[in-house]
């Protein structure tokens, strides 16, 4: 429930006001969101089309890259547009609209991730039931819960959100809408709702890392009793999941986990885990999979194909 909101629309101060800056924020934001639809689109496609990338470390992939994809459109198109605008406003609405679909796609990034960490165990650590355990069904029920868990993550985000008040200033030193800068300027003592933030988004972060980084662990443990090719293989997977989880989850757990403070860096280190992070994932997941490159390659050898046909 809104409270005593005499705000209807807040001003982004963004990253920079300087000019000059902006359009140099305009040429990256834009560079990095078109690459970052390209890389997940195509991974989409890939493990949509391909026979060969049928297993379930490919569907829980095929759900990373939605969302990556999902999470960055919820942030670079308006911070691209809005770097060619002198002033930046956004409806409280559409503030409101932005915080759910972040946190949405954020949180099931972070689900997709600890599925994909316990696909890997199960495949490493107990592959002879790894098709009973990780079938079809039980895996589309897992993709399930994670989707209704972000949800459920966001609406709480919301109804914090919803019941601070604004009375004042509507300035946000930031590019885009988020609990802690909002929390800056709502008109009331803000020490129980960032209590509640970092028992929540916190927590989701934090958790969730140190549950990865165990596991995965547990996994390369295990590795010494598997053969020289199987290691190999396995330790080429593991290690592009683990270079996924760290990139995403330190800068997060940096922003959630600390008392209503802000410091100079953390719009900078925002932008890394909101539109780098999504552009390196189909990098990291591509460049160290043979599989995934060559059902690509298969896919553009049909694609050509198919054009040469048409065109004769």
């Amino acid at each position: 429930m809104q409270l005593n909101n005499n705000v209807t629309e807040f001003i982004l101060l963004g990253l920079t006001q300087d000019p000059f800056r902006k359009k140099i924020v305009f040429v990256t934001f834009l560079l990095f969101y078109l690459g970052t639809l390209l890389g997940n689109l195509l991974i989409i496609t890939t493990i949509k089309t391909s026979r060969a990338l049928g297993s379930p470390m490919y569907f829980f992939l095929f759900h990373l890259s939605l969302s990556d994809t999902c999470f960055s459109t919820s942030i670079a198109p308006r911070t691209i547009v809005d770097a060619l605008l002198k002033k930046t406003t956004i409806s409280f609405s559409e503030c409101i609209i932005q915080v759910f679909s972040l946190h949405f796609f954020g949180c099931l990034e972070i689900f997709i991730l600890i599925l994909m960490a316990v696909d890997r165990y199960v495949a490493i650590c107990k592959p002879l039931h790894y098709m009973t355990i990780m079938s079809r069904r039980i895996c589309s029920v897992l993709v399930a819960v994670a989707w209704v868990g972000s949800c459920v993550h966001s609406l709480v985000q919301i109804f914090l959100a919803l019941r601070l008040p604004f009375c004042g200033p509507n300035e946000i030193d930031h590019y885009f809408c988020d609990l802690e800068p909002l929390l800056k300027l709502a008109c009331t003592d803000t020490y129980v709702t960032n209590l509640l933030l970092v028992s929540n988004s916190g927590a989701i972060c934090t958790v969730s890392f140190i549950m990865l980084m165990f596991s995965y662990i547990i996994i390369l443990h295990s590795l010494r009793n598997h053969s020289a090719e199987g290691r190999r293989k396995a330790l080429s997977t593991c290690i592009s999941h683990i270079v996924v989880v760290i990139l995403f989850f330190v800068p997060c757990i940096f922003i959630y986990t600390r008392p209503a403070t802000t410091f100079p860096m953390d719009k900078m280190i925002a932008v890394f885990y909101t539109i780098g992070t999504p552009l390196l994932n189909p990098l990291i997941y591509t460049l160290r999979n043979a599989e995934v490159k060559n059902a690509m390659r298969k896919l553009w050898s049909k694609k050509l194909v198919s054009d040469d046909q048409f065109y004769s």
